[in-house]
């Protein structure tokens, strides 16, 4: 009895050991995406957006793009367009011909646009996960799991080229059985940006005939 005690004992210990080394080696790779991403000057990503609730029977998918500079960024999804120029967004829905100002809203568990290449930064426990070939590239996921209990994600897999250290594919698998997927479909950096990209320009919006709502 003794002797299944310590061999009880030897498993759990060494078990143990292996889990902190798969956490490290997964916080390693995502501290390698993370420094690769701080060093664009800016990034442009285009990608795929699915939907699915099997429960529901849902199942939605849209494309949309994102740049990215510094905190700033243009959104383009779902036919509507955000500008965030560092202070407030901007929300244009070209459909209703409306425009919303508002400061911006610090949620730590949401992935918006801002944060979408860094948001695994904090905030999770990191678990080493599978290895996919993807039409020859070598994508490897690791599991994030929220550490705040009141997330609505029950977990995040985050997939990342081995060879570029850039984000393919990121699945959020939510509590209330929702899964989505956002995989890139281009992904390109420091590419030549106009000045005025990130300024919203109410005059022209107004001469348009755009209503400005400001919350």
């Amino acid at each position: 009895m003794k002797q299944y005690k310590t061999l009880t004992v030897l498993f759990f210990a060494m078990a143990c050991t292996v889990f902190a080394q798969d956490s490290q080696k997964a916080k390693n790779l995502l501290d390698e995406v993370y420094n690769n991403v701080n060093g664009y000057d800016n990034i442009y990503v285009d990608f795929k957006y699915v939907l699915e609730n099997d429960e529901a029977n849902i199942k939605q998918e849209t494309r949309g793009d994102v740049t990215l500079e510094g905190e700033k960024y243009v959104f383009n999804y779902l036919g509507s367009k955000q500008i965030f120029d560092g202070n407030k967004v901007y929300t244009i829905v070209p459909e209703n011909e409306e425009v919303t100002i508002e400061d911006r809203t610090e949620d730590d568990n949401a992935v918006t646009p801002s944060k979408m290449l860094t948001f695994y930064k904090s905030g999770h426990n990191y678990a080493w996960d599978i290895l996919q070939n993807v039409q020859g590239r070598k994508i490897q996921y690791v599991k994030l799991v929220p550490i705040d209990t009141n997330s609505e994600a029950d977990y995040r897999l985050l997939g990342v080229d081995a060879e570029t250290k850039h984000i393919y594919r990121l699945i959020e698998v939510g509590k209330n059985g929702t899964k989505t997927t956002i995989t890139v479909n281009s992904f390109k950096t420091n590419q030549p940006l106009s000045k005025s990209l990130f300024t919203f320009d109410e005059a022209k919006y107004k001469s348009d005939g755009y209503y400005i709502i400001r919350n």
